[in-house]
């Protein structure tokens, strides 16, 4: 770019007097001259001189030409090239005769033109721009040649170009954008990648504290004695909140009672109905033993409450007296239920003997009140009593599953049953523990359960321990076997049910039954025979529990580990039991 004014516009003479410290040239303006002065002799340190500078300082300034940057044709000869200072050169008498050129104008006036420059106007323009339209010494425009084109010349240094835009321009912003979203892309992936890594670091973490801590739990972590471990698991599940109620059916038209026990663990949340087997041996006010068939019969509730929590080491809160037809009204209150039951029940009300079954076999059978009844109380011929208190739990997991969770809707179903309950439950009691059975019910937090009795009635550690212990919380504690009478029962009557039969009829008598085996061979008479002459009543006794006449009843050997053996033979009747 041309740093230097023009003054052909008006704008006065300027000479460089130096740079600033950007580099650029700093001008002033110097008077105008009427006459042509000599040169000047004084150095100049910026090289004022132009072309005609004195490289060897000689004080002979070289002639200068006078600079016409509109190419008017006004241009003085250029004299050529002094170095020596001589002031002479060849030729100069062509060049108007004088060997001593004119001072150096920067700005293409020449010192002789005698033109005066402006006062008020301080202002100087650069070549690119036109002068003033007022200026005088404004060049004049040019006619045209013959083509109509204009013939003055110009040159590069009077323009100023504009960057044109570049074609490939776009194809560089997309470039540059396409190598910005794959940068992002990038970050991103290593973003994902470093959250992958934490998060699989936090699982390890959390799998490896969990095997830890059940390690613990089962006491097999290195280090740590067993019998801590044991001791700490007993006192937790004897920590456990329990609330147990007792159920007792009766069945009104056959005869017969189920029991089973309702228990909501608080602590756990989690809810089981435990069934009590009639067989289940217990002791009775006067400290004697019986099973629990007859206490109910015998003691009632209050009597069969206390004997329970004895023998099973609980503290039951409450007796639900539930008879057959409050059952079937509870389940046409709730809606009817849902059973999966496992045998065809017959219409006990039917008129012919192949009438079609009153409950179907199958999965999700709805069963109404009087079918849910049917079918808690059936026994198949031949069937162990364990058969119908397994359907008596599932149609009460079924009562339970469609029972309110609400415990003032709950005590609402209750009240409506028009029952008189055993003190000291009252409605809101029994309707509000329903409600929380019905809960754990609906989100599958409830189980049944058989509580395991051997065939003498008694609980062994082993096989009661995962449910007087483990639901119940308590500890079993059978009666002595000495307090009751032990009788062995052989089964030589050639009917197979006859033997359960007995059984059943023993121990809801109160003895203590004991499983002598089949006789391959039949007899005709049964028979009844004590050892002692002490037990010879206790023999008595059992032949009347029987309906065997006591003529049967005889005096002789028998098994060490019974006090009378009975063999039943094809007189055995067991409905005169």
């Amino acid at each position: 770019m041309n740093d230097r004014y023009d003054a052909e516009y008006g704008g006065g003479q300027y000479e460089l007097v130096g740079y600033d410290e950007y580099g650029r040239p700093v001008y002033q303006q110097v008077q105008a001259q009427q006459a042509p002065q000599a040169p000047r002799q004084t150095y100049d340190p910026y090289a004022q001189q132009g072309y005609g500078y004195d490289p060897y300082a000689t004080g002979r300034q070289q002639p200068v030409p006078t600079y016409d940057p509109y190419d008017t044709g006004r241009q003085a000869p250029v004299p050529p090239y002094d170095p020596y200072g001589t002031g002479t050169h060849p030729g100069a008498g062509t060049h108007g005769g004088a060997g001593t050129a004119a001072p150096y104008d920067p700005y293409g006036q020449t010192a002789t033109s005698g033109q005066q420059p402006r006062v008020a106007e301080q202002t100087a323009h650069i070549p690119q721009q036109p002068g003033p339209a007022d200026d005088p010494a404004a060049p004049a425009a040019e006619a045209p040649d013959a083509s109509g084109r204009s013939q003055r010349e110009y040159h590069t240094e009077q323009f100023a170009f504009v960057e044109e835009p570049d074609g490939d321009s776009e194809d560089v912003i997309d470039w540059l954008a396409f190598t910005e979203n794959r940068t992002e892309r990038r970050e991103e992936a290593r973003r994902r990648a470093r959250s992958r890594v934490v998060a699989l670091v936090v699982v390890l973490a959390l799998v490896a504290v969990g095997g830890v801590g059940y390690l613990w739990y089962a006491g097999k972590l290195p280090g740590l004695p067993k019998s801590d471990t044991k001791s700490s698991a007993t006192t937790a599940a004897g920590a456990q909140n329990r609330d147990v109620i007792v159920v007792h059916l009766h069945n009104t038209k056959k005869g017969g009672t189920s029991t089973a026990l309702l228990v909501d663990n608080t602590t756990t949340k989690q809810g089981s109905t435990v069934l009590l087997p009639n067989s289940l041996a217990v002791t009775d006010d006067d400290g004697s033993s019986t099973t629990l068939a007859k206490s109910v019969d015998d003691d009632g509730s209050s009597g069969t409450r206390d004997a329970l929590d004895t023998v099973l080491g609980t503290d039951i809160e409450g007796t639900w007296r539930l008879d057959t037809p409050y059952l079937q009204n509870l389940v046409d209150l709730v809606g009817n239920i849902e059973v999966d039951t496992n045998t065809d029940v017959p219409d006990p009300d039917a008129e012919k003997k192949n009438a079609a079954p009153l409950v179907h076999k199958g999965d999700d059978q709805t069963l109404s009140g009087k079918m849910a009844v049917a079918y808690a109380t059936y026994r198949a011929s031949g069937e162990a009593q364990n058969a119908q208190l397994e359907r008596f739990g599932q149609v009460m997991q079924g009562v339970l599953r469609k029972v309110s969770s609400d415990a003032q809707a709950a005590t609402v179903t209750v009240q409506t049953l028009a029952q008189i309950l055993d003190p000291p439950l009252t409605d809101s009691d029994l309707g509000a523990f329903l409600a929380k059975l019905a809960d754990l019910a609906k989100g599958g937090d409830y189980k049944t359960a058989l509580l395991p009795v051997q065939s003498d009635g008694t609980l062994s550690a082993q096989a009661s321990d995962s449910v007087v212990k483990d639901v119940l919380g308590g500890t079993a504690k059978s009666p002595d076997q000495g307090s009751a009478v032990r009788v062995s029962v052989q089964n030589a009557s050639g009917t197979k049910d006859n033997a359960e039969k007995a059984r059943v009829a023993l121990l809801n008598g109160g003895f203590t039954f004991l499983d002598g085996g089949t006789d391959s061979t039949t007899q005709a008479t049964s028979k009844v025979t004590y050892a002692d002459a002490a037990d010879k009543e206790n023999a008595t006794e059992v032949a009347k529990t029987l309906g065997l006449p006591t003529s049967s009843v005889t005096k002789g050997k028998i098994s060490a580990n019974a006090t009378v053996v009975v063999v039943l033979g094809q007189n055995y009747k067991p409905s005169s039991s």
